[in-house]
């Protein structure tokens, strides 16, 4: 297999683009240094692009190697012949590669290998033959060998159809065609294992669907109701069809004394050896299909939430609601450092609102709080009810927002935060990172095993090797898309710039605490353990305001300067007479970019990056993305009525809808069929996470806590 001809074509991109991308990942350059520095030998491939074509590089090698180790021993076994040779080397899975190396990998003690260790193996030949004029019986009491226990010709016959049934069941193509008729005529069908017991899998009750058409959100359900012991399933497969295939293929000969024996024999290799196998496999391949699709909504969402826009220069009040334990409050400044912290009991069971609302109007007052960012968890609507009491009686304008504090308890409970907030308890580090979410929600989420930030569905469910992956890999992209400020960036947002170790990121802190503030990247030849390489990799990333260099608050790479120098030198800027922000229209100044790209010794494509960034320094990327929903008053759900319309939030993004926050305590769902006009085949088509949508009620379930809503006719 040519691997570098295979992804090109899986892409959809030219031989040439993965030559490079592959040569530039087995050279140790990350994933978002190629794709915002190398644009010009990988022909402006995206992060994504490279993160699916270094993952397909890694499961093709990977499969060439078992390739390699398959035909190495079997090649020592003596058995190799010219033709399993060529179809091992043609297999484009790893599955086809095990069914191709099954009959020659060593077995354990099976009831066929008793049987050829009782010398049966000939009269097994005799039945394949299907020559024989005489009864199976009859040929079988040649076969009777006590000292063997083998004590009757039934004894013997029955060896030889294990030693058959073995055969037939290790037979490759046998295989590959059931799996594919499986895979095409099947179905998975799924029981309840007590009828009458309440449960969230009572659609999976009594359920059945092809396995063709089976969503990816059904066999994680489906998954979890089995693992619970909730639910027994199976795969049905096309029984009649496979059996007649197999008798197709294996009795060959029209003999009345082998025909219905073999016919036995292959009923037994079926339902014993093959289908358990095939059930293993096609649910085995359905669960890899949803997981990925479902890591690969996860990642979507994760991305969306990262980039959601930061709110800055307010200061903020971070609430982390609760009932018995009290709401845990914390004052953080615009620079994100917190002020204050406090704990106040307006919620059941002490209920002291008047109180509450008094140590409020206190600290707004004291410290000029703009804006309240409240957690959604336990507790959530109760304290916003007394905000917005409390708002109406303020002389100042206050706004309130409802975050997602998915993470915040594992975050305020982790090592991080205890180094952080060393004089602290749980309560009060999760009040300051609700608050620091509004202020800069990338740099606080990174904090956060992303696997804890909850915009996925089953992800408990899934290869958590293969989630982490995943997730950290939308971190990292993010993190390089935006950039970080060198002198303010935490170590656990700088560990995931292109180049950075954990242990390089503390070092970079340690660093600037002992030395001050960074005035040129260069400085960070300095840091112990940041190499040549590592610094090649992350220096683009890395910001510096108000440095020696104004190209180092910008993300023109240190090895473009001189290039950058000879461009503004052209362009009739003096060398050391701009600022940052002072170049807006320089890119009309450009009439020829293919011409002075070359004169500059640069790429058309590096050239263009070097104009947009002199033009708009450091830019944020997620200024494009929708703002949060500041509000002033709450709804509750029994005032929500059919035809109502409302605006907000998108939380999550699921494979059959989105949960969208619209103020009352329970997010909504707008169904896939109900996001658009259109057809789509996954809501991420139309929508993502912090989506700010217009909704209508359909209905409204107060008993269940279910809302119906539409984007439709709006």
């Amino acid at each position: 297999m040519n691997i570098i001809t295979e992804i090109a074509a899986e892409l959809g991109v030219r031989i040439n683009q993965v030559e490079a991308a592959v040569k530039l990942i087995d050279e140790g350059n990350t994933i978002p240094f190629i794709a915002r520095y190398r644009k010009e030998a990988t022909g402006a491939l995206s992060d994504e692009q490279l993160r699916n074509l270094s993952e397909r590089l890694a499961y093709l090698r990977n499969l060439e190697e078992k390739k390699e180790q398959v035909l190495s021993t079997i090649e020592e076994q003596g058995k190799l012949t010219e033709e399993l040779k060529e179809q091992i080397l043609a297999a484009q899975t790893l599955v086809v590669v095990e069914d191709l190396y099954r009959p020659y990998r060593p077995k354990r003690r099976t009831r066929a290998t008793v049987a050829k260790e009782k010398g049966l193996e000939p009269l097994a030949n005799i039945l394949l033959l299907q020559m024989t004029k005489k009864p199976m019986l009859e040929e079988a009491r040649a076969f009777i060998n006590e000292e063997k226990e083998v004590a009757s010709a039934q004894d013997a016959l029955m060896g030889a159809m294990d030693i058959v049934a073995e055969s037939i069941s290790d037979e490759a193509d046998y295989r590959i065609r059931i799996r594919e008729m499986t895979e095409k005529k099947g179905s998975v069908r799924s029981e309840a294992k007590n009828p009458g017991e309440k449960s969230v899998f009572e659609m999976y009750y009594d359920f059945s669907e092809p396995i063709s058409k089976l969503a990816g959100h059904r066999v994680l359900a489906l998954n979890r109701g089995e693992a619970q012991k909730v639910l027994s399933v199976k795969v049905e497969a096309p029984q009649e069809d496979v059996l007649r295939y197999l008798e197709k293929q294996v009795i060959t000969r029209d003999n009345q004394n082998t025909a219905p024996v073999l016919k036995d024999v292959i009923a037994d290799s079926y339902e014993r050896l093959i289908a358990p196998a095939i059930e293993r496999e096609v649910r085995g391949e359905l669960t890899e299909k949803a997981q990925d699709g479902a890591i690969g909504v996860f990642g979507k969402n994760l991305g969306q939430l990262l980039m959601q826009p930061p709110i800055a220069g307010k200061v903020v009040l971070g609430w982390d609601p609760a009932f018995r334990t009290g709401c845990k409050l914390a004052i953080v400044d615009a620079t994100g450092k917190v002020l204050d912290t406090k704990v106040i009991y307006p919620t059941a069971p002490q209920n002291k609102v008047e109180e509450s609302k008094k140590i409020l109007k206190q600290l707004i007052d004291k410290y000029d709080v703009s804006l309240i960012s409240v957690g959604n968890g336990t507790a959530s609507r109760e304290s916003e009810t007394i905000i917005v009491e409390l708002l109406k009686e303020l002389k100042k304008p206050v706004q309130y927002v409802i975050v997602n504090e998915a993470g915040a308890s594992v975050y305020s409970a982790s090592k991080l935060a205890t180094e952080e907030f060393p004089n602290f308890d749980v309560g009060q580090r999760s009040a300051a990172s609700i608050a620091r979410r509004l202020q800069d929600p990338l740099a606080e989420l990174v904090k956060i095993d992303p696997k804890a930030i909850g915009v996925g569905q089953y992800q408990h469910d899934m290869n958590q090797k293969k989630l982490g992956e995943a997730l950290g890999g939308v971190v990292e992209d993010c993190v390089n898309r935006v950039g970080v400020d060198l002198n303010t960036a935490s170590a656990s947002l700088l560990e995931y710039i292109s180049g950075i170790s954990k242990t390089v990121a503390k070092n970079i802190v340690a660093y600037r605490e002992a030395n001050g503030r960074f005035m040129s990247r260069n400085e960070l030849l300095k840091v112990p353990k940041l190499g040549p390489k590592a610094y090649e990799q992350c220096a683009g990333f890395l910001r510096i305001s108000g440095g020696k260099n104004p190209l180092d608050a910008t993300s023109v790479h240190p090895e473009s300067y001189g290039a950058t120098a000879q461009l503004l030198e052209r362009l009739g800027y003096e060398q050391g007479a701009w600022k940052p922000g002072e170049l807006k229209g320089i890119t009309k100044k450009v009439k020829n970019k293919k011409s002075l790209a070359g004169e500059l010794g640069i790429g058309e494509l590096t050239l263009q990056d070097i104009l947009s960034e002199l033009e708009k320094p450091g830019r944020d990327p997620r200024e494009d993305m929708p703002r949060p929903i500041l509000r002033s008053d709450v709804l509750e759900m029994k005032d929500l009525t059919p035809g109502m319309v409302l605006k907000g939030t998108v939380r999550n993004v699921i494979d059959f809808g989105a949960f969208v926050d619209i103020g009352v305590h329970q997010d909504g769902l707008v169904h896939i069929s109900q996001i658009c006009d259109r057809f789509i085949r996954h809501p991420l088509e139309a929508l993502s996470v912090g989506d700010v949508v217009e909704v209508k009620v359909l209905s409204v379930d107060l008993e269940k806590k279910r809302i119906a809503l539409t984007m439709k006719g709006i």
